[in-house]
């Protein structure tokens, strides 16, 4: 499944599954088949994609910090970071937010 994302203020954005999955989630929102972030709710998804990120890159340097600090060879992490692949949706919210334009994804057409 691929998760595509719709608004008037911003070009559609197409995520796969499991990565649209864990941007809805971070967000607070249902990750099911269709669904919509109203633009009062921008500020707040902007907010948690972006502590999260934040979060997530202090405690991969940590592990790293911690595993070569005892000499073992430090942990594989994900080739692609979440702020890779979050960083387009979050530039999608702060433009529809911008604009006042809500997000759809699914069989929703755009508000």
């Amino acid at each position: 499944m691929l998760y595509k994302f719709k608004s008037k203020a911003a070009g559609d954005l197409i995520m796969l599954e499991p990565n649209g999955r864990r941007v809805l989630e971070i967000v607070g929102k249902d990750p099911g088949p269709q669904g919509i972030i109203q633009v009062t709710e921008m500020p707040g998804a902007i907010q948690k994609l972006e502590d999260t990120i934040t979060r997530e890159e202090a405690e991969q340097k940590a592990a790293v910090e911690e595993a070569r600090s005892k000499g073992q060879v430090p942990p594989s992490l994900s080739a692609i970071s979440l702020r890779q692949r979050a960083l387009p949706f979050i530039d999608m919210l702060k433009r529809c937010q911008q604009e006042g334009k809500d997000i759809v994804w699914g069989d929703v057409s755009p508000p």
